[in-house]
């Protein structure tokens, strides 16, 4: 699988900041991949503050959207002697279980901006898959050409600031008649497993500043309507949008401390407590667990959620 990676590596810059280069950029010592301009933010968050939180919590997170990689596995049809690209891959669980889908002939190029993300999924990742992890912004980084037969993704191609450009640069991957499956949250509303939380933390914390619906971020596919007009703009045929509904355990079966735990480390509510002192955060908590506690099934708390799994051909 030679020949798949973009970026090298190269010595930081000893006052932390950001410096463009032919490989990409340097911020607060992290090599980051080449990018497109209007991503910068974005790429700067992943291989900081918002890398770190998810490396922290990611046997964590990986339990709790469970269900949604299996149900896409579903309804992708992967199998076995196929080529794939995982966008958005982070820690590496939806590409391990696409390698091991694909095997042993076949192989999953995974591409993630973040690299401390990137290297936990080296961490690991099982011998003798046919996996590669690089990094990469996949507005602009070369697959090879017309290869794949499935482009998939579990969150992650709700980030870019072009998203029909990115579409468009990820299809070039595609061989003619391949597949795409992702899943993306649908409204805000309807999914009080995050907004309930961070609710409760806006009881103590500024809100967060107020985006326009399509920017950059967790919910920006939450239109059905846009999605499909970026899709059909990147050249994808037969799109469809299925709405499934979830519920979420957010304490994992361990209880509503865990729950409690697990929400002031994920999501919008761990950006709204960014740089929050101790005592503040010990009462964001509280509040919480007020606002969690009527969702208590003995050691579960399971709170509703609510995506779309779009699927789609490259013709």
């Amino acid at each position: 699988m030679t020949g798949w990676r973009l970026c090298q590596k190269a010595p930081p810059l000893a006052d932390g900041g950001i410096l463009r280069s032919a490989f990409g950029a340097y911020h607060a010592g992290v090599v980051l991949p080449i990018a497109d301009d209007r991503n910068a933010a974005e790429a700067a968050y992943w291989n900081g503050a918002g890398g770190a939180r998810w490396v922290a919590h990611q046997r964590s997170q990986d339990a709790l959207l469970a269900p949604v990689l299996q149900l896409l596995i579903e309804r992708s049809g992967v199998g076995a002697g196929e080529v794939v690209l995982d966008i958005g891959c982070g820690a590496g669980t939806t590409s391990i279980a696409l390698a091991k889908r694909v095997a042993p002939a076949g192989r999953v190029l995974a591409v993630d901006i973040s690299a401390p993300l990137l290297e936990r999924a080296r961490q690991q990742q099982p011998a003798g898959l046919e996996l590669e992890f690089a990094l990469g912004d996949a507005t602009v980084y070369p697959f090879p050409p017309g290869q794949a037969d499935l482009l998939f993704s579990r969150f992650g191609v709700m980030f870019f600031a072009d998203p029909t450009r990115s579409f468009t640069n990820m299809r070039t991957g595609l061989a003619a008649g391949a597949r795409l499956v992702f899943a993306c949250w649908r409204e805000p509303r309807e999914n009080p497993w995050l907004m309930l939380p961070l609710e409760a933390a806006y009881r103590h914390v500024p809100r967060l500043p107020a985006t326009p619906p399509e920017a950059p971020g967790p919910f920006a596919f939450a239109s059905a309507e846009r999605v499909r007009r970026i899709l059909e703009g990147a050249g994808f045929s037969r799109v469809r949008l299925e709405p499934c509904e979830l519920s979420l355990d957010l304490a994992e079966g361990d209880g509503l401390d865990r729950a409690v735990e697990m929400s002031l480390g994920i999501g919008p509510t761990s950006r709204a407590l960014d740089g929050q002192p101790p005592a503040l955060r010990v009462a964001v908590a509280e509040s919480m667990r007020a606002a969690l506690a009527p969702y208590q099934q003995g050691e579960r708390v399971p709170l509703p959620g609510a995506i779309w799994v779009v699927t789609a051909l490259s013709p």
